[in-house]
């Protein structure tokens, strides 16, 4: 009997010796209560883990002491661990504002949640934290408040850290930096040195943005749409400095290329690779040249030379549209009076205006008209107005009207020619059919339609290319060219706080590097600048400092008083963390063969242009200069014969969070944002206005102070508990979408995570447990043979047992698929809740499959709810260890017993908006598809529809399932609710 009981638990397997200070911290810790009175006191159990995690920690720190002391260094050991078997997880490190506001605990519990689970996976997790602390909110506040903005930094990071550490993450404080440390920005100067040798930075005079609010230069990309600051809102004006800038540029092909890698298997998000693609901007235009009819001779031999993105559009141009800017119009205006009071007025008018001005005197000739190919219709005069909504500072300050294929130029025809039909030379189809009904302009590519003589019926991009050739070839009135939006990277700020530059300006020498033995540039204390409040940059007044010997001919030299934009710094932080403490280089070529590129990132979408390409650019320029057999790790890096070839990209994996937005009340009378204590929520479903009684409007909105929807995630977390907060936060939305925040749905959260801990109080826990594990096929198979000789007892258990197993089986499988594909978190918190009903549903279950079932449902949870896996684990487990014990394999796997207990499929209850219309029998759901992922969803769609019953009943209701809005399933698919479209009136 004892060793077929051993063969069914299967082999053992190794166990870890733990702290003693662990085990200890558990004796006497289990406390049994009947089922009906038992409580949890969530945010105990969150300090009490906190507690033993610190002394476990503690006993770790010691033991890696000792063996430092017998091996001299930690890095050869840390190095020394295999590759394969390492994972580096990192999450946007955080601006250290002083206060961690919930987009913050969102974006760490996904990182922490999915480190967990990888740890228990068996692999070595790297999950690091550090702080990006240089910046222009630091300065303010220390001329505001008149104190040095490092002590302003220093507070912020020790309170942030006290909330971060509240939720219960792993993150390894070991490696903690910040960029404002010189130890860091020491190889942030480094960085700019290297770049600077190989020709990657140069100083030059530009005409740049200035921010008149913060009295600093901004980069392109730091000034929105309107001409404002990115940070301050200022309008941005336009001054002439000389500037640092960083060749990005030179890189631009390559950071376009490999977008493409990026993409395959959705390792970035399509909606940030397009971003992306867009700043870079490369656009395969071409430059036409109109010449001038007029029977004035001074103009005769003029040409218009206008610059477009849509060369094959020629066939439809229609007019010729001037800047009121453009040197023609000015010179016609010394002549033209009504011309001049035009140009006069308009100066005045939005950029979107539809004014013109016809100059009667000039026509142009399409450049058409000279191929050999020209028809009556090429060779018509093209009317020349003058148009306040073409800008006088792009290109030539001239543009191609094409109305038919343009939205601006046909707002202007419409105007004007309201009578004139639109000319297309571009349709969506290769017949044009579609044009017969079009009304407006076509944007979109496609294929030529008969005005393109030959070529009708051709692609339109590929048309394009043929288009200039004729004409080149015929009369060199057009120029193919490619051109790009992106602009070197300026990286020049006049403030104090960031990393200086590590330059030297010699009168006779010039700018000089600073010597490596010389670094860090040190930044200088300037008290009684913030003391007194001042504005403007402190370094140019600290003499002591700027003045300084030239490195090469040692003559007297001035340093320069610019420090760098501080997305300099997010640009390489992530090379940091693997080799923090190395003072000699950036990272070690060791330390970045290991962890090199980052497995997976997390952050806002916010990040999808600046941060995330100039860190593109960065570690594509470092790491193919330093180490370019080990930045790319792949079979191309062997072979980089050029800097610009290198293929390596620092985040394998990009996952990006959706924003919080905060519940928000405003009276229904006047629309004014409510705060917390105008609203009376004795009944959450209907909030009523304290002053009024009616019933507030609900809306979620943006967190902000003047809406009053703010969240103190560590008020929240003091209150509930940092677990049923990380589920919350998970449950309540897809990682990518917005998560509207509402504090009275948590109750559902910790209703589950009290049953979970009646399950695990109330489960017979063996008197004595095997060493080895568990073997359910075993298990099944020998129980199924005896199935003829049960009793109706029996067979209720073995049902019952079936059942459990069947959905722990299940769980795993989709839980595991859901934190293996990240974006699918919040089914992991539904699926573990339909197991836990399972348990509680089916009472008949035997011990055994009850006690195995529930602890592989707490391992489940274990990355999710830490603190609460830990003390559950500790009453399931006595004496063993942490649920998380480093060196173990214990994320649970399916063991290949669903084939002995496979059901013959589900009976599906279908619902049409809510009312039951049929009852269709589909098989099981597979069992490495997520619950209630889109997957899982148009899966059971089809298989509903394959059968009989469903098609039958989908006639007669005149309803097609596949366009519903909302698709809702219930119990793995026992239930499915299909939220059909709202029918349009007619009339």
């Amino acid at each position: 009997m004892n060793s077929v009981a051993r063969k069914i638990a299967g082999q053992s397997r190794p166990q870890l010796k733990l702290a003693s200070s662990w085990s200890a911290s558990l004796r006497g810790s289990i406390v049994r209560r009947p089922y009906a009175t038992v409580k949890i006191d969530l945010p105990a159990l969150d300090r009490k883990w906190r507690r033993t995690l610190k002394r476990s920690e503690r006993s770790e720190e010691d033991a890696s002491l000792l063996r430092v002391e017998s091996r001299g260094t930690t890095l050869s050991t840390d190095h020394a661990q295999s590759a394969d078997n390492r994972m580096y997880i990192l999450s946007m490190f955080p601006y250290p504002s002083g206060n961690l506001h919930l987009g913050h605990l969102r974006v760490y519990t996904i990182a922490d949640v999915v480190a967990r689970f990888r740890r228990l996976q068996g692999y070595n997790v790297l999950l690091p934290m550090g702080w990006d602390a240089f910046g222009l909110p630091a300065e303010n506040a220390a001329i505001e408040h008149g104190i040095d903005p490092a002590v302003w930094t220093r507070d912020n990071i020790a309170r942030m850290k006290e909330q971060l550490e509240s939720m219960n993450g792993s993150f390894d404080w070991s490696r903690e930096f910040a960029t404002c440390d010189p130890s860091f920005y020491k190889h942030t100067q480094k960085i700019f040195l290297l770049l600077y040798k190989n020709g990657l930075v140069s100083r030059k005079k530009a005409t740049v943005n200035w921010d008149p609010v913060d009295n600093t230069v901004l980069a392109n990309e730091q000034v929105d749409s309107e001409g404002r600051s990115w940070r301050s809102g200022a309008k941005i004006e336009q001054r002439e400095l000389e500037q640092w800038f960083f060749h990005i540029t030179n890189f631009k092909e390559s950071l376009l290329r490999d977008l493409k890698k990026l993409g395959k298997d959705d390792a970035w998000p399509e909606r940030v690779l397009a971003l992306q693609r867009t700043w870079l901007g490369r656009t395969d235009g071409a430059y036409y040249e109109f010449p001038v009819n007029s029977k004035d001779e001074k103009f005769q031999t003029q040409k218009l030379k206008i610059y477009t993105t849509r060369p094959e559009t020629i066939y439809a141009a229609q007019f010729i549209a001037l800047s009121p800017h453009s040197p023609l119009v000015q010179q016609l205006a010394q002549e033209d009076a009504e011309l001049r009071a035009f140009v006069e007025r308009v100066k005045d008018l939005s950029p979107d205006t539809t004014e013109g001005y016809l100059i009667p005197q000039l026509k142009v000739t399409n450049p058409l008209a000279f191929t050999k190919d020209a028809t009556e219709a090429h060779r018509e005069p093209i009317p020349l107005y003058v148009a306040p909504y073409v800008r006088g500072d792009y290109e030539t300050g001239a543009i191609m009207g094409v109305p038919a294929h343009d939205a601006r130029d046909y707002a202007f025809w419409q105007t004007h020619n309201p009578d004139t039909p639109l000319k297309y030379a571009v349709a969506p189809t290769a017949d044009a059919s579609t044009l017969v009904d079009m009304r407006g302009p076509y944007l979109g590519e496609g294929y030529m339609t008969i005005t393109a003589g030959q070529l009708q019926a051709m692609p339109s991009d590929v048309a394009a290319k043929h288009i200039v050739s004729q004409i080149k070839d015929a009369s060199n009135l057009a120029e193919g060219i490619t051109k790009w939006r992106i602009r070197d990277w300026l990286v020049s700020r006049q403030r104090y706080w960031g990393t200086p530059i590590p330059i030297i300006h010699c009168p006779a020498c010039g700018p000089q590097p600073v010597p490596d033995d010389q670094l860090p540039v040190q930044l200088p204390k300037v008290h009684a600048h913030w003391e007194n409040g001042r504005v403007g940059n402190p370094l140019e007044s600290a003499t002591d400092w700027v003045y300084t010997s030239c490195p090469k001919c040692h003559g007297h030299a001035k340093r320069d008083t610019d420090t760098m934009d501080t997305f300099v710094d997010s640009s390489w932080y992530y090379m940091r963390f693997p080799d923090p403490h190395n003072s000699e280089a950036p990272i070690s070529e060791a330390a970045a063969r290991r962890y090199l590129p980052v497995d997976i990132y997390v952050g806002g979408v916010e990040h999808a242009i600046l941060h995330l390409l100039y860190a593109r650019f960065v570690y594509k320029a470092v790491m193919g200069i330093l180490y370019p057999r080990v930045g790319a790790r792949n079979e191309e890096s062997e072979h980089v014969t050029s800097l610009l070839e290198f293929s390596g990209e620092p985040f394998k994996r990009l996952i990006t969070q959706g924003m919080v937005h905060g519940k928000t009340y405003t009276d229904p009378d006047s629309g004014r944002f409510l705060k917390p204590d105008e609203v009376g929520l004795s009944n959450p479903s209907q909030p009523k206005v304290v002053a009024s009684g009616k019933i507030a409007t609900v809306t979620f909105e943006k967190m902000s102070k003047s809406k009053h929807n703010g969240v103190d995630p560590t008020k929240f977390i003091a209150k509930y508990g940092s677990d049923a907060t990380r589920a919350h936060i998970l449950f309540q939305a897809p990682i990518s979408e917005i998560l509207n925040w509402d504090e009275w749905a948590i109750s559902g959260i910790t209703r589950w995570l009290r049953r979970v801990y009646n399950i695990v109080l109330n489960v017979q826990i063996p008197e004595k447990t095997s060493s080895a594990g568990f073997d359910a096929q075993i298990y099944f198979d020998t129980s199924q043979r005896t199935i003829p000789e049960m009793s109706k007892k029996e067979a209720a258990q073995w049902d019952a047992d079936v059942e459990v197993w069947r959905t722990t089986q299940n769980t795993i499988a989709s839980v595991t698929n859901a934190l293996e594909k990240v974006y699918l978190l919040n089914t992991t918190v539904s699926s573990l809740m339909g197991l836990t009903n399972t348990l509680i549903d089916k009472p008949l279950s035997s011990d055994t499959v009850k006690y195995e079932a529930t602890l592989r449902l707490i391992q489940m949870m274990a990355p999710i709810t830490p603190a609460f896996a830990e003390e559950c684990w500790s009453i399931l487990k006595p004496n063993s260890g942490s649920v998380f014990a480093q060196g173990e394999c214990s994320w649970p796997v399916p063991d290949g017993s669903l084939r002995l207990l496979e059901s013959k499929g589900v009976d599906c209850a279908v619902k049409i908006n809510g009312t039951l219309r049929f009852v269709a029998s589909i098989p099981t759901k597979p069992a490495d598809m997520a619950d209630n992922s889109p997957e899982f969803q148009e899966w059971i769609t089809e298989e509903i529809l394959k059968t009989e019953v469903a098609q039958a009943r989908m006639r007669t209701l005149n309803v097609d399932i596949r366009s519903a809005v909302k698709v809702f399933v219930v119990k793995g698919g026992a239930v499915v609710n299909y939220v059909m479209p709202k029918e349009k009136k007619e009339g």
